[in-house]
């Protein structure tokens, strides 16, 4: 055995003269670095072939010169399929499904009275604003007179017609002045009517940013200046990554957790996916329903585990257990030699991967013994025990 150790260690040495001897100093110095490091574990590879070899020929030879290899304990377990389900963990937030930006039903106008404030329940109908409604009475009462007028002339046009005196242009353009003022009156009296804000639902004032004296048009800038929610009805709103647009559809399974509510969790359904991707956030937004929960609020934190694969029947092995070599992944297995129980290398091929668990694509079965614990260290070939 010091013989093989003794051969190792020449031909490491020998590797190492010819690599660094026919190194191409034009080369970039990293460049130059894989490519020895490549050609060191091809030459690795080859010794321990040889080592193997060797090791494998002098058994044979004398068979009292090679010491009893000491099987290594490990942990095993047997494989068997399993229901494998991915998800997309993202965070969103709650949002009411109902929300009004209440905003004047005529022209903007000057604010002389707020009857609500920030948080207050109010009632579909309730007044809010009045908004300064001295120019419109004035109007009204301009239009007023106009009509006490226009009758009061109407009504001498038809005396004198019932007498036969006078032309019956003069009466009907009598009569069309009643209609026109009447009509003027009715609408001074909308207009009036429109200086009262009134709430448009039930819900609770989430903004009041106005004040008296301002004006009062609905937005100031981006802002909204009365803002109404309903929050009997709530939704878990999420923006996806475009990436997962084909997997993440309407009914869609969701899992929403509540970290706020001590640690709610509603299970749901993807009721609304979007059908724009945002150009800077490169994601597409997804709703959720939420039940009516007095304890649940506008913009708390929504934790969505979204369901995008799921299989009923496939190997699954914990991501642990996974190794890679140059030829690709691997885990080692416990398998039966000539009667002894011995560790071999597997190459697989994974799928989908999640929490602590991945899918197995090909490579292992039903049945196949792989090696949970104690594996970090073993080499393919080398003896194991379980106990």
């Amino acid at each position: 055995m010091q013989r093989i150790f003794n051969i190792t260690l020449i031909a490491l040495s020998t590797t190492l003269m010819v690599s660094c001897g026919s190194s191409n100093t034009s080369k970039k110095p990293v460049d130059a670095k894989k490519e020895e490091l490549a050609k060191l574990k091809q030459d690795e590879e080859a010794i321990n072939k040889k080592i193997t070899s060797l090791e494998a020929e002098i058994a044979k030879l004398d068979p009292a010169s090679v010491k009893a290899e000491k099987p290594k304990l490990v942990g095993i377990t047997s494989l068997a399929p399993t229901p494998f389900t991915h998800y997309v963990d993202l965070q969103g937030k709650v949002d009411a499904d109902n929300i009004s930006y209440v905003a004047p039903r005529g022209t903007p106008g000057v604010v002389r009275a707020i009857y609500v404030k920030k948080g207050d329940a109010v009632r579909k109908g309730q007044l809010l604003l009045k908004l300064d409604d001295a120019v419109i009475k004035q109007q009204l009462a301009n239009a007023q007179t106009q009509l006490t007028f226009a009758k009061d002339l109407y009504q001498r046009r038809k005396n004198l017609w019932d007498e036969k005196i006078g032309a019956e242009v003069d009466l009907i353009n009598a009569k069309n002045n009643v209609d026109q003022a009447e009509n003027q009156i009715k609408l001074l009296n909308e207009q009036l009517g429109f200086t009262n804000v009134y709430a448009d639902m039930n819900g609770i004032m989430d903004e009041v940013n106005v004040r008296v004296g301002e004006t009062f048009a609905g937005m100031a800038g981006n802002s909204p200046q009365l803002k109404l929610v309903n929050t009997s009805t709530l939704k878990a709103v999420v923006q996806v990554p475009e990436a997962y647009q084909a997997n993440v559809k309407i009914g869609s399974p969701v899992r929403i957790s509540l970290p706020e509510v001590n640690n709610k969790v509603v299970m749901g359904k993807v009721h609304v996916a979007g059908r724009l991707i945002d150009p800077d956030t490169r994601t597409f937004y997804i709703e959720v329903q939420l039940p009516s929960d007095k304890d649940l609020r506008p913009n708390q934190i929504a934790l969505a585990q979204i369901q995008d694969y799921s299989t009923p029947n496939v190997i699954t092995i914990p991501i642990n257990t996974l190794q890679t070599d140059d030829k690709g992944k691997y885990v080692l297995v416990a398998t039966q030699d000539k009667g002894k129980l011995v560790a071999k290398k597997r190459p697989i091929t994974i799928g989908q991967t999640y929490g602590d668990k991945v899918e197995i694509k090909t490579g292992l079965q039903q049945g196949d013994q792989l090696i949970t614990e104690g594996f970090q260290s073993l080499y393919d070939g080398q003896l194991i025990t379980t106990s």
